[in-house]
């Protein structure tokens, strides 16, 4: 039988209620490493926007790209209050993710 595989919306933060950035991964371990070590997207790199901070896992891709495109039309007071909602304390899900914390 095959395993389930998940894909992931995310979204990082250059800082507490710093910049933002949303994106979808199949591989939120790997993904959050490339934004750490600056090899993520052009935008995460110029705006030093490496913190995950929120991160919601889908059963499709599909479902994750309606999600993500969803997020993105969202004014940004709405996506400060989900990252409050799950991460109070804003902590770095990448850092735990990838051993660091």
């Amino acid at each position: 039988m095959r395993e389930a595989k998940l894909f992931y919306v995310y979204m990082l933060a250059s800082a507490r209620n710093g910049t933002l950035y949303v994106g979808v991964t199949n591989d939120i371990v790997r993904r959050a490493f490339e934004h750490r070590s600056g090899v993520g997207a052009a935008f995460t790199h110029k705006y030093r926007v490496s913190r995950l901070v929120w991160m919601e896992p889908h059963g499709s891709i599909t479902e994750a790209i309606a999600r993500e495109k969803q997020i993105k039309g969202w004014n940004r007071v709405w996506k400060l209050k989900l990252i409050e909602r799950d991460n109070p304390q804003w902590l770095d899900l990448g850092a735990q993710l990838n051993g660091l914390a």
